[in-house]
């Protein structure tokens, strides 16, 4: 009988503790892979959220809020860019393009964003994709809209369908616009960023159906949505807006400008750099969680010792029966660490399992509520080389029942116990 078969029928004999050690280890495992796997993808997809824009505008803000609010829809602006100043700058020689920006309403818990063409032209987002539609075109009438993809998803909508916008992030019947529907004229195609997320109109749309709104409230005066066509629907304000430069050897200099425009406290950033600072300012996190995790590792390697140590005294006769049959002292270190070697590798295989898992039932949730998405992907080189200094602690962890399994003697084991 090989020692193989022999760690598999002990196994059995002993398989509820070796489960519960099992599990013990798979959590450990899906943690400490978790981490650093949850760290990478969410990276990929903060970076990978918008390319090709070489600046940022807003109001004066921290680089970070500025980010968050123009392009993940995360908190809100400090305050407003006037329209003068936005003509003002995306004027300036050194710019190709820029895609204004106005947030602050909201459609069933989705942020709604008023743009212009523009937006559709220039957005890049990944390896420098453009938006592409899953069906329809882009808005043109005032009241018009282009859904993200989780948005049509999840909400139901087609082309064609109604959309009521609501006043501000909160979903009240008191605060909807529901004189002033838009309607369903394009759905974008996924891009497993925060677009799936957004709702899409014009800036005169967003004009219009504030026209008859006064300090967060309906006035005494309704204009309806034929009226407000008459209307000039140019905008006071916007809250952000995205430039292209025609070269970005330029992109410093004319960063400084903004930063230093005299009509208005500006802030102007460069996203790259931004996100790399972010993600800098969260390094400390990161590493205290992989720290956690690794204890968490070292404690159902302590598990998995204390169940192998437990049992050896229930083995001893087994261990002694087979030295008498002709067994050497290394078979059964070899067989006490074959059988380490089984268990820590059931562990990390059901730990993989377990994270790929978790992975697939918290990714529509993730990227539901914070527009991020979680890319699946196999284990990277450093997963792997996580993977092997596991079974490797595991099989020096091994070694210590091991040595204490061969100081043992064939008389110890075969002695009456009393």
């Amino acid at each position: 009988m090989t020692l193989l078969r022999i760690a598999l029928k002990s196994a059995r004999f002993r398989r509820t503790s070796l489960l519960l050690t099992i599990f013990s280890l798979a959590i450990s495992v899906t943690l400490l892979l978790g981490v650093d796997m949850t760290r990478k993808e969410a990276k990929s997809s903060f970076l990978n959220t918008v390319s090709q824009t070489d600046l940022i505008v807003g109001a004066r803000s921290g680089p970070t809020n500025l980010l968050l609010y123009s392009v993940f829809r995360i908190g809100n602006a400090t305050n407003n860019v006037t329209w003068e100043t936005y003509e003002t700058i995306a004027a300036m020689e050194e710019i190709a393009w820029t895609v204004p920006i106005s947030l602050g309403d909201s459609h069933r818990g989705f942020r709604v964003m008023g743009t212009t063409s523009d937006y559709f032209e220039h957005y890049r987002f990944g390896d420098k994709q453009p938006l592409t539609f899953d069906g329809g075109e882009q808005f043109v009438d005032v009241f018009e809209t282009v859904l993200g993809a989780e948005v049509a998803k999840t909400l139901g909508y087609e082309l064609g369908d109604e959309v009521v916008i609501s006043h501000g992030l909160a979903s009240a019947e008191f605060a909807d616009h529901d004189d002033k529907p838009f309607t369903v004229v394009g759905v974008l195609d996924r891009t497993g960023t925060p677009v799936d997320r957004t709702v899409h109109v014009s800036l005169a749309g967003i004009e219009a159906i504030h026209l008859d709104w006064q300090d967060g409230a309906r006035s005494a005066l309704t204009i309806d949505a034929d009226q407000v066509r008459k209307f000039d629907l140019t905008p006071t304000a916007i809250t952000a807006f995205m430039v292209g430069l025609e070269s970005r050897a330029t992109t410093f200099r004319v960063q400084r400008e903004i930063n230093d425009f005299a009509a208005e406290p500006m802030s102007a950033i460069s996203p790259g750099a931004t996100l790399a600072d972010f993600w800098r300012s969260i390094s400390a996190i990161e590493q205290v969680l992989f720290v956690i995790s690794a204890f968490v590792l070292a404690a159902g390697l302590l598990g998995m010792l204390t169940t192998i140590l437990s049992t050896l005294n229930e083995r001893r006769r087994e261990i002694a029966v087979l030295r008498s049959i002709g067994a050497r002292a290394t078979h059964v270190v070899l067989l006490i660490l074959l059988e380490t070697l089984l268990v820590v590798v059931a562990g990390c295989v059901a730990g993989v399992a377990m994270l790929y898992a978790l992975f697939a039932i918290a990714r529509p949730v993730v990227s539901r509520r914070f527009g991020v998405d979680l890319g699946f992907s196999w284990l990277d080189p450093t997963q792997l080389t996580i993977m092997a200094a596991v079974i490797l602690a595991a099989v020096l962890v091994g070694l210590i029942p091991g040595f204490v399994a061969y100081r043992r003697s064939i008389q110890d084991g075969l002695g009456v116990q009393v």
